[in-house]
């Protein structure tokens, strides 16, 4: 009796494991539905709220400079890299004279917890000691009046812990917020233990921007956003390969690429889905959704989906989340996490480019960051200095 007790014991164990893992994976299976709450993360967002030196950007990529992307937050250091960026002194809420636009800064967060006396900001002066921008492009296909916003960027493990960072050359072709034309896409790599403003960093141009022809109706560029999917980096299901994200068209379709990461600068090595497969031709890159915004993120979830997270449309007031059931989905529909219509205090405010930054997430949580621009940028930022910054906002998921 004692053998049947035992036996039918661990049949009931086998049994309810079973049944947890079928709930589990039955889960893992719906892309429509997930519990979650989701507040305001006022912590991070005071982070950034300053009067001196870097005070305002958008842009907002963290890179967790142990090159650990998922899991458990642990990285000494974070970089986080900025596209425009404002740089000054702000004094009884007015831009004092001096302050100056740059294209591209750093900065650097000591643990993963948003202490303000634990993060640093840098930008390089140029020779008469005004703010100058970090990255400036110089490679053959650079035209005189190119300038770099930036991509996402991750550190490459198998490449002796080199940054990799996508640059975008973008040139001014007009006045006012959107005058503006990305004409390139650039892969900038900075070596091991050089220290911010990182003076020292190599460039060169990749093949990764889709320009308007004949046979290319859309104008897309790859960089949005990394999934680096390997043991590593911590991704629980790893494959060993790097997913870059790419978007294409007014609609916002979202692209996605894939190589090693020992292969990383190879561009030969690299491949695009096309629907069905993977193409080392990109105009054979199929989209996988649509809706994105030219910022995002995926991260893994705790119960194996994949989380997209970007603001719908690339500058609509909702923070989507569609969910997959791999990095190249399929994807389900648009999950609204976050209204930001409270941040978008003038009819001329808006919101752009969310993004989940799981390195600095908590367990079962999804840190999220959205910028905030004005559609009178210069005109609005006298009125408010404090406009233009990320803002902040925590998914747990229940």
């Amino acid at each position: 009796m004692k053998g049947y007790k035992f036996t039918s014991g661990l049949k009931k164990i086998v049994l309810l494991s079973c049944l947890i893992s079928s709930s589990v994976y039955a889960d893992a299976q719906d892309l429509t539905n997930i519990k979650f709450t989701a507040t305001e993360a006022t912590d991070w967002t005071n982070l950034f709220i300053r009067e001196n030196g870097w005070f305002g950007g958008d842009g907002i990529y963290t890179i967790p400079l142990n090159g650990v992307e998922s899991g458990k937050p642990g990285a000494k250091e974070t970089l986080f890299i900025f596209s425009d960026s404002m740089i000054g002194k702000i004094k009884n809420n007015k831009i004092e004279p001096g302050a100056k636009m740059i294209h591209n800064g750093v900065a650097i967060l000591k643990g993963v917890k948003p202490i303000k006396e634990n993060i640093s900001f840098f930008w390089n002066n140029d020779a008469n000691n005004k703010p100058e921008t970090v990255f400036i492009p110089k490679t053959p296909l650079t035209g005189p009046t190119d300038y770099y916003w930036l991509g996402d960027g991750f550190v490459n493990q198998e490449q002796n812990n080199a940054i990799y960072i996508f640059g975008y050359r973008v040139k001014q072709v007009s006045d006012g917020t959107f005058g503006f034309s990305e004409v390139g896409n650039t892969l900038i790599k900075i070596v091991q233990n050089e220290k911010p403003p990182f003076k020292n960093f190599e460039q060169k141009d990749t093949p990764f921007y889709l320009s308007t022809s004949a046979t290319e109706k859309e104008m897309g560029s790859f960089g949005a956003g990394i999934f680096v999917n390997t043991a590593k980096a911590g991704a629980p299901n790893p494959d060993g390969f790097v997913y870059v994200y790419g978007v294409k068209g007014m609609a916002k379709k979202l692209l996605v690429a894939r190589v090693k990461p020992k292969e990383f600068d190879d561009y030969a090595k690299w491949n695009f889905w096309d629907g069905a497969t993977w193409n080392s031709d990109i105009t054979k890159a199929e989209p996988i959704t649509d809706q994105v915004s030219n910022e995002l993120s995926l991260s893994v979830l705790p119960d194996g989906r994949y989380a997209l997270v970007f603001q719908q449309g690339g500058m609509g007031r909702t923070v989507g989340m569609r969910l997959g059931k791999s990095p190249v989905g399929p994807f389900g529909p648009i999950i609204k996490l976050w209204d930001c219509s409270d941040a978008l205090k003038q009819k001329t405010y808006f919101s752009y480019n969310a993004k989940a930054h799981p390195n600095l997430s908590e367990k079962g949580e999804l840190l999220i960051s959205y910028n905030v621009n004005s559609f009178d940028f210069f005109k609005d930022l006298e009125k408010n200095p404090q406009l233009y910054r990320p803002r902040f906002i925590k998914i747990k998921f229940n």
